[in-house]
Parts: C-alpha cells; sequence; structure tokens
C-alpha cells in the first residue's frame, strides 16, 4: 500500500460517515442503554488501529467493543515459555522475536536468563533465525510464537530444509479454535466477532461458516486501516440488529472465501494441531500447533531433554497472582479493572503478558490511553 492508498482509508470525512451509520445500526439493536451491544475482536493489530487513530472516541454509547486473545505472545502458556528458559539455562542458544523477551514464566523470563547469561538472540522472522544457525557452529533453537501467518512461514523453513544444527519449539496458535472457547464462555456477551484480515488471507473466510452455523453469531473479516475497522463495525452491528447470522467479508481486497490454498498446504503438512492451555482463559482443543512426527528432527522438544526442575528454585513475583490478564484476553475484564495496570505494572516493569507485546491490550491502552469518553474531553455527550 503506497501513502495515497494509506491516506484513502483515513479519510476524516468518510470515518464520520461511517461512524454515524454504526451509531444508527445500534439504535436500531434497540439495547437498553445498560446493555450495550457488545462485538469482539481476535487481533491486536485491531486493537492497535482502535487505539492509535482514537477510534473508541467515535464508537457511539451502546457499543462495547472488546479486544479477546488476539495477542499471540500473550496467551503463550507458561509452561511453553519455562521450556524455552530452561533450554537457555542448560546452554542452548535460543532465538526468538523481540516480544516474548519478558513474557513471564513460572519464575523466569527469557531476558532474565539472558541477564544471568544465556545465550538469547532476538530475530525478526524464522528466516533470519536460520540464517544465524547456519553461521554457528552449535545448536541453536527458534522458539516459534503467533497464529496462522506466521507458522505458515516457520513451516515453509522447514519444507526448505534447515541447517542440522536448527531445530523448533513451536507455542503457535491456531485461532478458531479459541473462538468456541469464547462463544461457550457462560454468561458470555458476546454477540458478534470482527475476525483478523491477515489471518484470514490463509485461511479464508470460509473458515468461520461452521462457527457461525454452530454459535448463531456473525461474524465479519476487517482489515486494519481505520476505515476497514469502522467498516467492519458497521456491517456487523448492522447483522446483529437484523438479526442475520452469516460470515460477512469486509476485506475483499485481500481475502477471499477459500484463502491461499498453497499456504494451508504446507502449513498443514509442518503443523498438526492439538490441545493446549492458552494463558489464562482455557484449555483449548485443536489450538495449539506442533510439529507433525515426520518433522521431528527439526522438533526442540524431542531433540533436547528439556530440565524444567532447574527452574524451581526461582520464586515468581508476588504481584503475578493479581494480574488479570487472562480475563483482560477473555474479554470478562477491561486493564482499567486491575489494580496492577499503569501502577505496578508497566511496559517497563511488566507484571503479566498483556502489558509485554506491543499487541497485548495492556500494552496498547497504556500507550494510546485506552478508551477515551468524549464527553470528558470536550464536555458533550456521545453519539
Amino acid at each position: 500500500m503506497n501513502d495515497l492508498d494509506a491516506l484513502r482509508f483515513r479519510d476524516p470525512v468518510r470515518a464520520h460517515a461511517l461512524a454515524e451509520a454504526l451509531a444508527h445500526h445500534v439504535r436500531r439493536a434497540g439495547r437498553a442503554p445498560d446493555e450495550p451491544v457488545a462485538v469482539m475482536h481476535v487481533c491486536g493489530s485491531h486493537e492497535q488501529a482502535i487505539a492509535r487513530f482514537g477510534l473508541r472516541a467515535s464508537f457511539p454509547a451502546g457499543l462495547e467493543v472488546i479486544m479477546g486473545p488476539g495477542c499471540p505472545v500473550c496467551v503463550t502458556d507458561v509452561p511453553e515459555v519455562d521450556e524455552a528458559v530452561a533450554l537457555a539455562r542448560q546452554g542452548v542458544r535460543i532465538a526468538t522475536y523481540g516480544d516474548m523477551l519478558r513474557v513471564p514464566g513460572t519464575a523466569q523470563s527469557l531476558a532474565d536468563a539472558r541477564a544471568a547469561g544465556a545465550k538469547v538472540d532476538v530475530v525478526y522472522s524464522v528466516t533470519q533465525a536460520v540464517e544465524l544457525a547456519r553461521r554457528l557452529d552449535e545448536e541453536l533453537v527458534f522458539f516459534a510464537s503467533g497464529f496462522e501467518t506466521t507458522a505458515v512461514a516457520t513451516a515453509a523453513v522447514v519444507l526448505a530444509g534447515p541447517p542440522v544444527n536448527f531445530s523448533i519449539l513451536s507455542a503457535h496458535k491456531y485461532i478458531p479454535p479459541v473462538m468456541e472457547i469464547v462463544a461457550e464462555m457462560p454468561g458470555t456477551r458476546i454477540e458478534g466477532f470482527l475476525a483478523a484480515g491477515h489471518a484470514a488471507t490463509i485461511t479464508g473466510w470460509g473458515v468461520f461458516e461452521p462457527f457461525v452455523a454452530r454459535h448463531g453469531v456473525p461474524v465479519v473479516v476487517a482489515g486494519f486501516e481505520p476505515l476497514d475497522v469502522l467498516a467492519g463495525l458497521v456491517r456487523l452491528v448492522e447483522l446483529i440488529a437484523s438479526r442475520e447470522v452469516r460470515v460477512d467479508n469486509a476485506y475483499p481486497r485481500c481475502v477471499d472465501k477459500d484463502g491461499n490454498r498453497e499456504a494451508q498446504a504446507v502449513l498443514w503438512q509442518v503443523f498438526a494441531p492439538i490441545g493446549g492451555r492458552w494463558r489464562g482463559i482455557a484449555h483449548v482443543p485443536n489450538g495449539n500447533l506442533r510439529l507433525r512426527d515426520e518433522h521431528a528432527r527439526w522438533d526442540a522438544r524431542r531433540r533436547f531433554t528439556i530440565d524444567l526442575a532447574t527452574l524451581w528454585d526461582h520464586a515468581p513475583s508476588a504481584l503475578v497472582q493479581h494480574c488479570q490478564c487472562g480475563d483482560i484476553m477473555a474479554g470478562i475484564a477491561s486493564p482499567h479493572d486491575c489494580t496492577l495496570f499503569g501502577k505496578a505494572c508497566t511496559p517497563d516493569a511488566p507484571v503479566g503478558a498483556c502489558m509485554v507485546s506491543t499487541e497485548g491490550t495492556c500494552r496498547i491502552w497504556h500507550q494510546y490511553g485506552g478508551q477515551p469518553d468524549l464527553r470528558t474531553i470536550r464536555g458533550g455527550a456521545r453519539s
């Protein structure tokens, strides 16, 4: 996208018109003032766009837009971090994305291990990790995180034949199964989902049709520019107000029904979905991606004996028990409900994973100011 294209999707006149359409459909939904239309997006990039461009200031009072478990770093479970930390403490060189460094495990993060002398490298792609391994005369483990989009890149590296000293500790996750968990939570108020456009470029929007049929809630796929997000929300609330249960694609310039068949083939040739815990949420059937048996030689879990007992002498922070990161990712709480937010827990001294990652709700709200209320900004009521 060039600068001119970006400006087209940030046109304030069109944004105002979409905000008015959003308010119109919220009114059509006919809810009581204390029962807003509640929708969830499952993507940290959507939350970044909403916060960065101040979109919540244009949302009508009768709409609640909740961020769900759309931050891959945040949902990387404690035992997965512990495995990486234990390997690093055993002397194995670890390469991972920068956001993973300070994600807390039971007692330590990879940053703590590195401060104690462990070899931990920050990379910006799996291919950079492979290039690093080629230059080394020692084993290198890539601690892999991310949803479908980054998992495809990891899978492609495996099929291309990485060097013999390279292996993967997979913490990759698959989004559709966790939407099932959120939809089935007791007392859930979520009436529709805004799905991530970049993941849908891989899976296609058709992947959500069985979910919609099972749960009777609409799903709209949306992009990440301000007008993308607003248009996606307008369509989602319109479906809710009209009581239409279907999947709609508000990102047709990048997403179609079937997705990228070649990328899907690569993904499922290398990875198999298995059940596993997502940090702070629940056990998610088929929510984790692990290397298939035929690629076992690249699997760090099978290549190394990971001694988690080496972590037992390190006590976790007493603050961790007060962290509400899990409830925030499940849409049950907001960052402002957590007593640690912005006080004991900040980006410079994070307690929970939601404050570590640039895609975490707490980090985003801390950086951009969270949920502005125009009534306090300009003395008027929102539409």
